[in-house]
Order: C-alpha cells, then sequence, then structure tokens
C-alpha cells in the first residue's frame, strides 16, 4: 500500500505542475484574472495533498488499514475538491454549465479535512 500512496502522490504532484503551467500560461487570456486566480487555488490544494500523500507513504508508523482510510479521503478529496474548481474557473470555456456540479467542491474540501483530522487522530494513538 505505500509504494501505491507514494506514487499517487508523486502522480498528483506531477499532475499539479502540469496544471499549474496550464493555468498560468495557457488561460491567461481566455478566462478573466479572478478564475485564474481560483484555478490556481485548485492547484495549489491539489499539491499540498500530493505532498500530504508522499508523507503518509513514507510514514512506517500506522496500520496499513488506517492508511488506507486516509489514502482514500485525499484522494477524492483532490478529485472533489480540485478538480470541481477547475472546470468551475474554465466554465466559460464550455458549454457544460459547471456551477450545476459545484455542491462537490465543498464535500471534497470536507474529504481532505477528515483526512488531516484522521491522520492526526493515527498518530496521536501510534506515536509513542
Amino acid at each position: 500500500m505505500n509504494k501505491t500512496i507514494f506514487l499517487t502522490g508523486i502522480l498528483f504532484g506531477v499532475l499539479a505542475i502540469i496544471f499549474g503551467a496550464f493555468g498560468a500560461h495557457g488561460l491567461e487570456n481566455k478566462i478573466t484574472p479572478d478564475a485564474i486566480q481560483t484555478f490556481e487555488t485548485g492547484v495549489k490544494y491539489q499539491m499540498y495533498h500530493a505532498l500530504f500523500l508522499l508523507i503518509l507513504g513514507s510514514i512506517k508508523q500506522l496500520p496499513e488499514k488506517n492508511k488506507k482510510w486516509i489514502f482514500y479521503l485525499v484522494v477524492f478529496g483532490i478529485l472533489l475538491f480540485s478538480f470541481s474548481i477547475y472546470f468551475l474557473a474554465t466554465n466559460v470555456l464550455t458549454s457544460f454549465d459547471f456551477k450545476t456540479i459545484g455542491f462537490v467542491t465543498p464535500i471534497g474540501g470536507l474529504l481532505l479535512i477528515i483526512a488531516w483530522c484522521l491522520l492526526g487522530f493515527e498518530s496521536i494513538k501510534h506515536f509513542n
């Protein structure tokens, strides 16, 4: 499981760099500066949580079952939070109104918060 967590962290990190470059250079004349800033928020949170996964995959003291829960919370949190932000920020470029699915953004944020809290709780239990 550690290898999967670590590699997923690398994948999300690489994608964050790609999306960040795309937002800075590919979108600069296509969406508003506010929308670019919103897009960058998604990139930042994706990168923060890519690093979170790298650290989680390196921790040996936590039971695999607990790591798996944290891993899934982070992955689904990134997908719902950051990716919905990407779609919402670029909404004017598509014919689909992504505002109709905007409710998933706070759900993704909540999953990320729960992942951090679960890591904290499990760390208190297993680090002596």
